[in-house]
């Protein structure tokens, strides 16, 4: 423990990494561009800068808090130093604020009204460059790049895909795919973590809302939802209602209102997955080929584990995501033109994922020839199309999702959080209702942010290993542990983005920490009130599997590799 004076007031500080936590601690909020508490420090903004008794300046981001240390955080030259760094950064930016899709949530915007900054008095000088729209995930501006190096971070640091870093020097410095290709002719796996942490427009989420208008403004087109468990938890605080509420009755509602005609929920599909990947590991486990099985319900990470570690690709599960056995399930049942009315019908899914754009591109992802989802909206997306109808979603009533595909059991809710998979596969391996043993299941080490998580089980006599993964970085390590035979599991689940699907690269930003936490115990406490606990004892999946599914079982629920040419 340790005292430090700022602006006067004495603050105690401990495990603190450095003099800007200390700071904030002390209730002052100090602006930063380039600054994430779970990213290298960089400190390129210098926006955090500091000034000591002795009149030296240094950015706090960067140092290291000292017993007795004296620092001053809004001194008029500070203030003067600050506002001329968002003047030079505007300088060099895009200034096509009122059409940007970052406006009113650009943090350089904010900071630049906070810091009074109202003329910029120099001339931007700076060469202006073509848009990206070459991913079916994210768009990248480089005209509205303030050079933070946040996405470079994140890419590399934290996902290790290593798809955009810095080139050139000076002036002409950029943040870039290599040989300034598109981003889509890059290792980028679409997870679209790089999205999150920008805090401009300069990446942002490449958007299907004008299509989806034309659609539900058409009468001979029957539009039909599934929403994923993370979104129901990331939506609320956005329209004042609590951090992490589960808003799937006003989901319903609003999908309703905009003009979708059925809406469904994605843990129906959860179900499903479920179900075939838990006789798949049986069946591996039985055969002792392609251990250990890992999660295919992921596209990042499916793309990444083809791209990096080929020779484990066959590991992967068949299974389709969620998202994937859902929308054939779907196809296939509005096949009969009773049910379809005789309009064409046009599959959208409410993910939290940007990769899930690209799912439904993948070969893989098609039945009989036919793309099985038509769109992917993200949850910030939707958040958008429900501010431009001006619906008060905060005020709607809630609304019962629609049958035949209306019920998800707690397992298939838990997909959102990391863990969810596993917890839901060892779930549905236990034979009975017996609460303890459920209660062991929840607190056998499925459970918590952990980059990293080993769990051991018992199945008829049989010790099973498994590992559960968040963060693609994380994933890359434990796969060279994989591939060396420092390891050996029976079971991997992996989640490209940290904490699992409610930190997704569709979801809403900004996110603090309370954020975060609110949205797990979300979609816990919605498991805690779901009657079905057990995918395999949903009554709706079961009726499934005795008609629709008859014969069809490994056509529409696991991946068309021969589409795909493997």
């Amino acid at each position: 423990m340790g005292y430090m004076t700022i602006d006067g007031r004495t603050v105690e500080f401990t495990d603190e990494p450095n003099v800007l936590a200390v700071i904030r601690k002390a209730d002052i909020d100090i602006p930063t561009l380039c600054y994430h508490s779970e990213l290298s420090v960089y400190g390129a903004c210098r926006l955090c800068t500091v000034e000591n008794e002795r009149g030296k300046t240094f950015a706090s981001c960067s140092e290291p808090p000292r017993d007795g240390m004296i620092v001053y955080t809004n001194t008029p030259r500070l203030m003067k130093y600050r506002k001329l760094i968002l003047e030079l950064l505007l300088a060099a930016h895009c200034r096509d604020c009122t059409t940007c899709i970052k406006s009113g949530e650009c943090q350089l915007q904010s900071l630049a009204h906070r810091m009074g900054v109202g003329n910029i008095r120099f001339e931007n000088t700076k060469e202006q460059h073509p848009l990206d729209f070459s991913s079916p995930s994210i768009v990248r501006d480089p005209n509205k790049c303030i050079l933070c190096g946040d996405c470079v971070r994140m890419c590399d640091n934290v996902q290790s895909v290593n798809a955009i870093d810095f080139a050139y020097r000076g002036t002409r410095a950029l943040v870039t795919p290599a040989f300034n290709k598109k981003i889509a002719e890059t290792d980028c796996v679409n997870c679209g973590q790089c999205r999150v942490v920008c805090p401009t427009g300069a990446i942002s989420i490449h958007t299907n809302t004008d299509a989806i208008w034309d659609l539900l403004a058409d009468k001979n087109t029957k539009v039909v939802a599934q929403i994923a468990p993370a979104v129901r938890v990331a939506v609320g605080d956005r329209f004042g209602l609590p951090k992490g509420e589960n808003v799937m009755g006003k989901l319903v509602n609003v999908l309703h209102r905009l003009g979708f005609d059925e809406v469904y929920d994605t843990s129906y599909g959860a179900d499903l997955t479920v179900i075939e990947e838990s006789e798949e590991l049986m069946n591996r486990l039985e055969a002792g080929e392609n251990l250990p099985l890992f999660t295919s319900c992921c596209p990042a990470w499916v793309k990444f584990c083809e791209e990096r570690y080929p020779d484990l690709a066959k590991n992967l599960s068949t299974c389709r995501s969620p998202q994937q056995m859902f929308g054939a399930v779907v196809r296939e049942y509005y096949k009969d033109p009773e049910k379809s009315g005789g309009k064409r019908i046009v599959s959208v899914s409410i993910m939290p994922c940007t990769a899930k754009k690209e799912e439904i591109l993948r070969p893989e992802s098609t039945t009989n020839g036919k793309q099985d989802i038509d769109y992917v909206l993200t949850t910030t997306e939707l958040i958008g199309m429900i501010r431009k109808a001006g619906i008060r979603f905060e005020n709607l009533e809630i609304e019962a999702t629609d049958m035949p595909f209306g019920i998800g059991s707690g397992a298939g809710v838990i997909f959102g959080v990391t863990g969810g998979v596993t917890e839901a596969v060892l779930r549905r391996l236990r034979e009975g209702h017996n609460r303890v043993e459920m209660e062991k299941i929840k607190f056998s080490g499925v459970r918590g942010e952990e980059g990293l998580k080993e769990v051991e089980f018992d199945y008829n006599g049989r010790t099973i290993r498994a590992a559960v993964v968040s963060g693609l970085g994380n994933a890359n390590n434990l796969m060279k542990r994989i591939q060396k035979g420092e390891v050996q599991y029976d079971f991997v689940e992996v989640m490209a983005c940290r904490r699992g699907c409610i930190m997704g690269g569709g979801q809403p930003v900004p996110v603090d920490p309370e954020s975060r936490i609110a949205r797990s115990k979300g979609i816990y406490d919605t498991d805690i009130n779901t009657q079905i606990k057990k995918s395999n004892e949903n009554p709706l999946v079961q009726s499934l599997y005795d008609g629709l599914l008859k014969g069809k079982t490994h056509e529409l629920l696991h991946r068309n590799f021969e589409a795909a040419g493997k």
